[in-house]
């Protein structure tokens, strides 16, 4: 099972703060953990919502909106994405996350599976998404 481990954002991302060096150090030696362990796919930390954009659908029309963005806790200042066998493993891996304040939301990420018959139902674009995913894992 695939899960995006998201960041919440906080007043000390969204003012641009990178941390300090042993928090970087820190934070370097879990996700080392994580390679290590074979579960770390990807993460990434992401600068301030000032940096940003939001795009709104409304029917036909796209509003752009720039950052930064008021609410601070319904931001993501960075996520992971990682495979286990099950949320309780990723749970059990992200409570050693070295954070000392903040918050951490840990989602499954859809599988093909999950679609039921709409698999059945839309094969092609299921074959067209395996093999979109087939030619990013290649470009890595």
């Amino acid at each position: 099972m695939r899960f995006m481990v998201i960041v919440k954002a906080s007043k000390e991302s969204e003012s641009g703060a990178m941390g300090t060096e042993q928090e970087l150090r820190e934070m370097g030696a879990f996700n080392d953990q994580l390679l290590k362990a074979g579960i770390m796919l990807s993460g990434e930390g992401l600068l301030a919502s000032k940096k940003g954009a939001r795009i709104q659908f409304s029917g036909g029309k796209r509003t752009v909106v720039d950052g930064p963005f008021a609410e601070t806790k319904e931001l993501v200042a960075g996520f992971w994405i990682v495979q286990t066998k099950s949320l309780a493993e990723t749970v059990e891996w992200f409570k050693k996350c070295p954070f000392r304040e903040g918050e951490i939301e840990i989602r499954q990420i859809a599988e093909e599976s999950d679609f039921g018959d709409l698999a059945e139902k839309a094969p092609d674009v299921f074959a067209a998404e395996r093999a979109a995913r087939e030619q990013l894992a290649s470009r890595h």
